[in-house]
C-alpha cells in the first residue's frame, strides 16, 4: 500500500480533474425520497436470528443531560441540515467534543440511532452531536463531506457556548459514518474536500477519530465494496460511478490514501465482519510510523450493527471513555 506521501498530490489532482471535466456521474440513485431500508428495528430482525440473546439499547432519560435538538447547523439552497446536542449540565470544566456520524450505506439510516450514544457520552461530561447530513438519494460524493465539515466547523465556532475546547473535538462513526469519520480526521483543512470555501473557516481538521466498523479504503484487497453483479452496491450509488468506472476516484475517496502525519489519533471498534474494517492495518502501520497513538478493540462474534446493541454497546461505551481520556487527559 503506498503511504500518504506518494499517493496524496497525484491522487487530488486526478480527484479534481473528474469533477471539473463535465464526466457524468449517474443520478439514477438520486431519488429524492428517503431510504428507510436501514434502521435499528430492520437490522434487529436480521441478527437476532443468529444473536438471540442481543437487545437493542433505548434512549436513556439521564436528569443531568440537557438536549437540544434540530439545530440548523448549514443551510444549502433551500436546505436546512440538522444537528442535535447533548450536554451535562453538571460538568462546568472545557470538556471534550464528540460529533457522532450514523452508518447507513452513505444511502440510509438516521442520526436519531444514535441518540442513546449521545445521551451516555453526556452523562460522562462529554457534549455530543448528531449531525444529519446528506445521503446518496439526496445528493453525491462528496457532498456529504461538505456537510460533515461544515458540522465539525459549526461544532467548533461553538466552543464557548457548549463549554468544551475547540481543540479536543472528536469524530466518531459508525459503517459508514466511520469511513466519514476517518475521512475527516485524515483531509481536514483540505481545500478539495472544505465546499464551501468562502465560509471554511474556522478549521475543519478533528482532534481524534473513533471508527466503529467504517472501512479505511474502498479498493483495499480487504474490502468488499463494490460488487455490483447482484444489485447496485451502496459505494456505487454514493459515488455515482462503478468501480470498474472509476478505480481513481474510489481510492482517492478512501480515508487510507491521505493518512500521515496529520491524522490523529484513531480508535478502532470492531466487529467479527472483516470486510467493514478493509485497510486498518495499513492505517495502523502508517500511524505508527508517525508515534500517533492508536487502539484497536475487536468482538469477534458481534454482528455489523453491534453497536445499537447489549451486550456491545457498554464496553463500547467504556473504550470510547477510555481512549478519549488518554488522548486528551
Amino acid at each position: 500500500m503506498l503511504s500518504k506521501n506518494k499517493l496524496r498530490i497525484p491522487l487530488v489532482a486526478l480527484c479534481s480533474l473528474l469533477f471539473c471535466t463535465g464526466q457524468s456521474q449517474s443520478l439514477k440513485g438520486v431519488t429524492g425520497i428517503k431510504d428507510t431500508s436501514y434502521t435499528t428495528a430492520s437490522a434487529f430482525a436480521k441478527d437476532v436470528v443468529h444473536h438471540p440473546e442481543i437487545e437493542v439499547v433505548k434512549e436513556f432519560k439521564f436528569e443531568t443531560v440537557k438536549e437540544e435538538r434540530n439545530i440548523t447547523y448549514t443551510t444549502i439552497g433551500n436546505r436546512e441540515l440538522k444537528l442535535d446536542v447533548f450536554k451535562n449540565v453538571i460538568s462546568e470544566n472545557l470538556g471534550v467534543a464528540v460529533i457522532i456520524i450514523h452508518g447507513g450505506g452513505w444511502r440510509s439510516g438516521d442520526r436519531s440511532q444514535h441518540y442513546p450514544m449521545a445521551q451516555k457520552l453526556a452523562s460522562l461530561g462529554y457534549v455530543c452531536f448528531t449531525p444529519e447530513y446528506r445521503l446518496s438519494t439526496e445528493a453525491l460524493f462528496p457532498a456529504a463531506i461538505y456537510d460533515l465539515k461544515a458540522a465539525v466547523r459549526w461544532v467548533r465556532t461553538h466552543a464557548e457556548k457548549f463549554k468544551f475546547s475547540p481543540k479536543q473535538i472528536v469524530v466518531c462513526g459508525f459503517s459508514a459514518g466511520g469511513e466519514l469519520a476517518a475521512f475527516l480526521g485524515t483531509t481536514g483543512n483540505m481545500p478539495l474536500f472544505e465546499g464551501n470555501t468562502e465560509s471554511a473557516k474556522p478549521n475543519s481538521q478533528v482532534n481524534a477519530v473513533i471508527d466503529i466498523d467504517g472501512t479505511l479504503s474502498f479498493v483495499h484487497p480487504e474490502s468488499g465494496e463494490g460488487d455490483d453483479s447482484k444489485r447496485t452496491s451502496a459505494a456505487t450509488y454514493w459515488f455515482g460511478y462503478s468501480k470498474k468506472e472509476k478505480p481513481i476516484l474510489w481510492q482517492a475517496a478512501s480515508p487510507l490514501a491521505y493518512t500521515g502525519p496529520e491524522t490523529p489519533p484513531t480508535l478502532f471498534i470492531n466487529s467479527s465482519v472483516d470486510r467493514m474494517h478493509a485497510g486498518r492495518n495499513d492505517y495502523i502501520k502508517i500511524l505508527n510510523e508517525q508515534s500517533t497513538y492508536s487502539k484497536v478493540v475487536d468482538f469477534k462474534e458481534a454482528p455489523h450493527s453491534f453497536i445499537l446493541y447489549q451486550p456491545w454497546f457498554d464496553p463500547s461505551i467504556k473504550a470510547m471513555d477510555d481512549f478519549m481520556k488518554e488522548v486528551f487527559e
